[in-house]
């Protein structure tokens, strides 16, 4: 605040916000209230795209980087590329209709560093090769 940096404030303020209700809710998971603040900013700035206002999208797209910083650092393609061929020979799955057992096995072993739908896609991916 003392360095005038009223967006970055403003984003952590909203970030703080989230974190607080979700604990009292019963929440323990900061990593995943973090990812979902995240994905809203960038939906929202999607919205606003489409709808036009620019100005309105950037500001989301900031707040949305702003959170990123204190996310962990994403796997690499190789790891969870090995991550799901671990689980696939661990929970036997040959075939894209098993891709929620696989899906159960994989997302525990990233924990919060990888995005559903990058893990879906592979998953879908190695199933289907």
């Amino acid at each position: 605040m003392k360095a005038g940096e009223r967006e970055r404030v403003a984003a952590l303020r909203l970030v703080t916000d989230a974190l607080q209700k979700d604990l009292k809710e019963g929440g323990d998971d900061e990593v995943a209230v973090l990812r979902r603040e995240r994905k809203r900013r960038l939906e929202a700035a999607e919205a606003y795209r489409e709808g036009g206002s620019e100005d309105r999208a950037a500001a989301e797209e900031s707040e949305a980087r702003e959170i990123e910083r204190y996310l962990p650092a994403e796997i690499s393609d190789d790891e969870l590329n090995a991550a799901v061929d671990a689980a696939i020979a661990e929970t036997g799955a040959s075939a894209p209709g098993d891709m929620g057992k696989v899906m159960g096995a994989v997302m525990p072993k990233v924990g919060g560093r990888a995005d559903g739908k990058r893990v879906s896609a592979a998953v879908r991916e190695r199933l289907a090769s």
